[in-house]
């Protein structure tokens, strides 16, 4: 038996999010049956983290265990062979047994794209979420310094959220403009449920000058998902990766190309 680790590309607008639901479209049922046609029995994959619907991914990694004589080659092609145009493996390599894709993640990288124009755009449509207004990215970015730190985040987890704490540590997240884009990166040991999306909605209130910078502190140790903006919508978001030890030798999180800044 032999563990591989995979990273997997998607646009997420076309599937119900990541994990398996039955009578579904989702990115796992459909990695998971590609997979077990190259491997000639049924595959199953452990995520880095799931993704909701409409999020897409730049390098989710996944692992799987599989007996199968195939070369990394084969999987690669093989698998990508079977996939949808919208779902890809950018690469796959065997791995120690004990590498978990969820557990040995040691952080995770996230974008959210904002179109901030007057017009919205047809082209980007699903690849980014829409402001017409004008966004302050200054206000936006010094209010955002106070989410950097271990914290309860309470107030920007969804009220599905399974996880048992709301403790989280964001090592960093910064807000900048690249003409007519509002690009925010965040960077976490782990997320809650709709957490990226949330801080997206209450920097937006911030930027178009509706709430002053303190606020979002005030939000933040409220620990009330009431006191906080709206959800952004999930078109915007992009998992770009998680990273994991040295050890493993997998490659890093790919540079996010959309948009250039």
């Amino acid at each position: 038996m032999t563990r591989y680790a995979a990273g997997v590309e998607y646009v997420g607008t076309e599937f119900s999010g990541w994990q398996a639901i039955e009578r579904q479209r989702t990115v796992q049922r459909e990695l998971e049956r590609a997979l077990s046609q190259v491997a000639a029995h049924p595959v199953e994959v452990v995520a880095a983290g799931r993704t909701d619907a409409g999020v897409h991914a730049l390098q989710q990694v996944v692992h799987f265990d599989s007996p199968a004589p195939r070369s990394a080659y084969a999987w690669l092609l093989g698998t990508n062979t079977h996939l949808p145009p919208d779902l890809s493996l950018r690469w796959i390599q065997p791995v120690a047994e004990r590498f978990h894709a969820r557990h040995d993640a040691r952080r995770r990288r996230y974008r959210y794209v904002i179109h901030n124009h007057r017009a919205r755009s047809a082209l980007l449509r699903q690849r980014a979420g829409w402001w017409p207004q004008t966004l302050d990215t200054a206000a936006m970015d010094a209010a955002a310094q106070c989410l950097v730190g271990e914290h309860d985040f309470s107030a920007f987890r969804d009220s599905q959220c399974q996880s048992p704490t709301p403790v989280r540590r964001v090592e960093s997240l910064a807000v900048r403009r690249a003409q007519d884009f509002v690009v925010i990166d965040i960077c976490g040991n782990a997320f809650l449920h709709h957490m990226v999306r949330n801080i997206t909605g209450t920097l937006a209130l911030v930027g178009l000058g509706k709430q002053p910078v303190g606020w979002v502190a005030q939000v933040l140790a409220s620990r009330d998902r009431r006191q906080a903006g709206m959800t952004a919508p999930a078109a915007g978001l992009y998992f770009v990766g998680p990273e994991y030890p040295a050890e493993f030798a997998l490659p890093p999180p790919p540079r996010p190309w959309f948009p250039p800044l």
